[in-house]
This record gives structure tokens, sequence and C-alpha cells, in this order.
């Protein structure tokens, strides 16, 4: 039984002779369409509906901003474990009527699962978050005195 909804694959193509064949074609098909492929990372987590992030680095800080459009701090959790900064949700699709059917449906729905190293230079107790208007900004306060070194390096001469 294939349910597309909750993201199971026939166990055809997630085990046996087929797995590298099936690795090869997602590889060419994520190449020529981008992310909007639905694919799960085998513990339910789709990893395509992982928001879009920036990092912005400065002297005092590091700065991640997340988009998560449509969603509540309620819908997310971040955490730091291991030295790695963990954001993982949820985005419910909202069926107001039970009459209502879906002819289309583009935007993505499910479970997402984000990692990230905290870099060694951060204070990560002092890590900090807001979430403003679909935006989750995380700063994460550098180490007084953390400034990297900077050497000069000769050029040889021919």
């Amino acid at each position: 039984m294939n349910d597309k909804s909750s993201g199971f694959l026939p166990s055809l193509w997630s085990e046996g002779p087929f797995v590298e064949f099936r690795k090869e074609m997602d590889s060419a098909l994520e190449s020529f369409f981008g992310r909007h492929i639905s694919k799960t990372d085998g513990k339910g987590f789709d990893k395509f509906l992982s928001p879009s992030i920036d990092v912005v680095e400065n002297d005092t800080a590091i700065v991640l901003t997340a988009e998560l459009p449509g969603m509540t701090e309620q819908d997310f959790d971040l955490s730091t474990q291991s030295g790695m900064l963990l954001l993982r949700g949820e985005k419910k699709m909202e069926k107001k009527d039970d009459k209502d059917d879906f002819h289309l449906v583009e935007r993505r729905y499910g479970r997402f699962e984000r990692t990230m190293p905290v870099p060694p230079n951060v204070d990560e107790a002092a890590i900090s978050a807001k979430f403003d208007k679909g935006v989750l900004t995380v700063t994460m306060p550098k180490k007084p005195g953390t400034k990297p070194a900077e050497r000069k390096i000769a050029i040889a001469q021919k």
C-alpha cells in the first residue's frame, strides 16, 4: 500500500535491488526540478519542507534568520544539543470545512527538522531568539576575545 499523504514509499523502492537506482533518480530529478519533490529522511521529516535560512556574521554575533510562513511559535521548537542548533516543527494544513475539496495544493505541509552546528566561538548559553511575522531570528553572541586570528601569508615569486 502506498499512502502518499503520510510519505511512505512502497517497500520495492525503500529496500532491495532498486535502492541505488532510486537514489540516482532522486538526485537527477532534484538537480533538474530543485527542492519541490517531496522526500522524507526516514524519520518522517520532509527534507524539502525545511525552512530557508540566512546566516550573517558581525563582530559580536552570528545571526540566523529562518522563514516559517504561516506558522506560530507553538508550531516549532528551537534547542541546542551537543553543539548543534536544532529547529523542528510541523506545518499543518488547515481544512476549515468537511465540504471543502482541494483541487490544487502547492504549499508544503508536514514535519521538518533542520540542524546547524553552533560555531565554537559562540556563547551557547547566551543564544536568544525572537519570532515576528513568520521570520525566526536567532542571535548567537560570540564569546569575548574570540576574534579570528589574522596572519599575513607571504607570496613566493618564481
